[in-house]
């Protein structure tokens, strides 16, 4: 994803103790707001002025990916909700996921929020925020078509050499396993290393291999060989003390489920409404 925004940061200017007056104003107080930006309706506050920013790690397709020059995905459009009923454009940032998920992004004032296909969990919520959750997520395992595997117990029982994206839910769930996984940096790279053999299955969210396996080159030789039922929800993340932006983001969820629109965001990229099974139709 390309780093469309940055920070003003306050320069140090005159007196020590001007500079650290300027410094304070910029990461704002307990309203949540991260920076002198006048309010969005509601008395939401945001980090830069007509922009909603958001944090995310790309690419994690279909959740967000770039296409062209423009970061598209479901994730992307949820955000897009808010920014409308907000009146304001949607600004992304493409970070580390371990950023994210430690809530130093939002809290840093890197970023209005975070969307990259984050599990909500008890965790997470000590240094963030949640809106309501906003997409039922599982994981799954991924391998090749012959491999025979159809459970973890068969990657114990095969001795299989398991990958993992770093700093996830799924990485959680194999080591509570017992399984002490390869663990690589983003989605890409674990998908890399099982297409070159450096891992016999990768562990990896559901949606995401459903993707990766609609494109004919990972279709012909892989195959989803497990599901793992974790039971996992998605929320939007933000600073603890946003409750105003929080209340914005969960009322626009709120009204595209009970509206349709959010079928339709579902529909758009994953091929199907909620609850029904996949379909073959690639993702835009």
């Amino acid at each position: 994803m390309a780093l469309w925004s940055t920070i003003p940061r306050a320069a140090a200017i005159g007196t020590t103790a001007l500079a650290i007056t300027l410094a304070a104003s910029a990461c704002g107080g307990d309203s949540g707001g991260t920076s002198t930006a006048a309010p969005a309706p509601g008395g939401v506050k945001l980090v830069n002025a007509g922009k909603i920013t958001t944090c995310t790690n790309i690419p994690y397709e279909p959740f967000e990916f770039n296409q062209g020059s423009d970061v598209v995905g479901f994730d992307v459009d949820i955000v897009n909700l808010a920014a409308k009923k907000l009146g304001v454009t949607q600004d992304i940032v493409d970070i580390d996921f371990a950023a994210i998920k430690s809530g130093a992004a939002m809290n840093s004032g890197k970023c209005d929020v975070a969307a990259a296909g984050m599990t909500i969990t008890d965790e997470r919520k000590q240094n963030i925020l949640f809106s309501v959750p906003y997409f039922d997520a599982t994981q799954s395992l991924m391998a090749k078509k012959d491999s025979g595997i159809t459970s973890l117990d068969d990657v114990k029982a095969k001795n299989l050499k398991l990958g993992a994206q770093a700093s996830t839910t799924g990485l959680d769930y194999v080591k509570g396993k017992g399984f002490n996984p390869v663990e690589y940096a983003d989605s890409p790279k674990e998908l890399l290393a099982l297409q070159t053999g450096q891992v016999d299955v990768i562990v990896q969210d559901l949606p995401v291999v459903q993707t990766w396996l609609k494109k004919p080159e990972i279709g012909a030789k892989f195959a989803q060989v497990a599901s793992l039922n974790t039971g996992e929800q998605y929320g939007i993340g933000m600073k603890k003390s946003n409750t105003a932006l929080a209340k914005v983001i969960d009322e626009a969820i709120t009204a595209a489920k009970a509206d349709g629109t959010y079928n339709a965001i579902y529909k758009k990229w994953f091929g199907t409404e909620p609850g029904a099974a996949p379909s073959a139709t690639p993702t835009p």
